[in-house]
């Protein structure tokens, strides 16, 4: 397998059409419910040292589809993303963790949501680099964490009888990158 310090440095722009922003949220405390922004746009800027690149990505929170329309909308009213007032989520790295010649590290970085910046880690995997059928260059990443929702000022909680809630505080975070050479 292919070491991110065999990745050629530069720019690689983010293919929207070929990466997945997804998350997982537990609903009743019983089942998953499972999402995704279909909208992102960023770069990765890969560096000689490749622990030192650079990764930034915008991810509009109009975008968001849990295969549920009525859901959908309330995700993106005032009491949860408040699309009208803060319409995009970004993260911008600030380090990177673990051996150039591996395929497995840390990638940390401020998620803003909702106005509000916090930072995160995510366990990141290279997946590895291959030429494209038109003349281009793709990589491949795959990244998962977790959050806190109500770190980011999502607080809309309904109690259940029982003693539970309607929507996890904890919320995984699934990403598949795939960038192009620019």
């Amino acid at each position: 397998m292919t070491a991110l310090a065999d990745l050629t440095p530069g720019i690689w722009n983010i293919d929207t059409a070929h990466t997945t922003v997804g998350f997982t949220a537990r609903h009743l405390m019983i089942t998953k419910v499972r999402g995704r922004f279909g909208d992102v746009i960023g770069a990765l800027t890969i560096a000689e040292d490749p622990l030192q690149s650079d990764v930034q990505a915008t991810i509009a929170m109009g975008s968001i589809d849990t295969g549920a329309e009525a859901r959908d909308g309330h995700l993106r009213s005032p009491e949860f993303f408040d699309v009208e007032n803060h319409p995009n989520m970004t993260f911008a790295s600030t380090e990177i963790r673990g051996s150039a010649n591996g395929a497995e590290f840390v990638l940390v970085g401020d998620l803003t949501v909702r106005g509000v910046t916090k930072s995160v880690e995510l366990d990141l995997e290279f997946e590895g680099v291959n030429p494209d059928p038109w003349g281009g260059t793709r990589v491949g990443f795959t990244a998962e964490g977790e959050i806190n929702r109500r770190d980011f000022g999502l607080d809309f909680q309904v109690a259940l009888d029982n003693g539970s809630v309607l929507v996890s505080e904890k919320i995984k975070i699934h990403l598949d990158v795939q960038a192009v050479r620019a």
